[in-house]
């Protein structure tokens, strides 16, 4: 049985922030500071939009592009996220009636840092492909935290994705998934805390450097190939110096990784960082194109897959619903006190 991608769908909020009206606010270089780690702007949740409103947008544009596929026929839905709205509620619940899912299926939802998304893939990928379920849906989507003048509020933006997993007119087999998991605390929230914490350096070598390079390496090692062998590569994006560093590393070339690195232009979407940027090369792929797609979740693990686009894609419906490109262009730009106000940070008086 082949088990892979049947649909997708992605969204971005439209609002911007730039890191020199971050740093003017806190008296320092942003635009240093955006330069460095190579993000330019990040996009910015509107006061009414939260991870289920984000996960539920790019879950409709998902079942859009497939009429035919019958909502009941999705026996199960996994949201990841590490910003889910409630503490006690699932999010995967009110996405899965949305999109007229339920009731005769399973749901939850996954908190593994930034890669609980691609978590929730391999999840249905073990589901469809045992024949507990025909379809699984698997959505990564955040509205990241980052403390008032800390290093994250230069990055930490919002965004999702969500892919309808199936065996049936597949768009992309995934030929393979494999993990690399280890208890390396390089960032952490506890509970109550509005804002996480990061160990500084011991994010990069140790946590981020050590986990997407092994995971990588055991795939080339498992599928007998190596960074020529693809078409295009998508790697977590913490920033958008990390992953280039990262893809050199691993042999891949600038022009590999351009449509995955979304980074520079929206932010750190956490856990929905790899899923936005292979949905953006899902929109220019083509029949035999491979994808190499290596995760990041802090505390640590990352998720690998190797990916081959079918010939299905011709027959895809794509254009009904707005590409991601489209998604994130007419960006519209505010200042810190706007940005502040939708992210909470300024508590408004009744």
């Amino acid at each position: 049985m082949d088990v892979g991608i049947v649909s997708y769908g992605a969204y971005v909020p439209r609002y911007r922030i730039k890191p020199e009206e971050i740093g003017r606010i806190w008296g320092v270089d942003g635009k240093g500071m955006g330069k460095g780690l190579m993000i330019y702007q990040k996009s910015v949740p509107s006061p009414d939009e939260d991870v289920v409103t984000i996960a539920t947008e790019a879950a409709r544009y998902m079942m859009d592009r497939v009429p035919e596929v019958d909502p009941k026929d999705i026996g199960a839905v996994y949201v990841g996220s590490e910003s889910h709205p409630y503490a006690v509620k699932p999010t995967a619940t009110i996405v899965a009636e949305a999109i007229r899912a339920t009731p005769a299926m399973t749901a939850a939802d996954m908190e593994f840092a930034c890669k609980a998304g691609t978590a929730g893939i391999q999840a249905c990928m073990g589901l469809v492909g045992s024949g507990m379920v025909r379809y699984g849906v698997a959505i990564g989507a955040d509205t990241s935290q980052g403390a008032p003048g800390d290093a994250l509020e230069y990055s930490a933006s919002a965004g999702g994705a969500a892919y309808l997993i199936g065996s049936e007119k597949v768009i992309a087999k995934i030929n393979k998934t494999l993990s690399f998991t280890t208890d390396t605390p390089d960032f952490w929230r506890r509970e109550g805390q509005p804002y996480p914490l990061h160990g500084g350096r011991f994010t990069g070598e140790p946590a981020y450097f050590r986990h997407i390079t092994s995971a990588a390496k055991m795939m080339f090692e498992a599928m007998g190939t190596t960074a020529a062998d693809y078409k295009y590569a998508v790697f977590h994006q913490p920033n958008g110096k990390f992953p280039t560093r990262v893809a050199a590393q691993l042999g891949f070339t600038p022009e590999q990784i351009e449509y995955g690195l979304l980074t520079p232009n929206i932010g750190n979407t956490y856990s929905g960082a790899v899923p936005l940027g292979l949905a953006n090369v899902l929109d220019h792929a083509e029949p035999g194109d491979r994808v190499f797609v290596t995760s990041y979740g802090s505390g640590a693990g990352s998720d690998a897959f190797d990916i081959t686009v079918t010939d299905e894609i011709l027959n895809y419906r794509r254009d009904n619903a707005p590409l991601l490109e489209k998604v994130m262009a007419d960006p519209v730009y505010i200042d810190y006190g706007t940005y502040a106000k939708f992210k909470g940070k300024i508590l408004m008086s009744e």
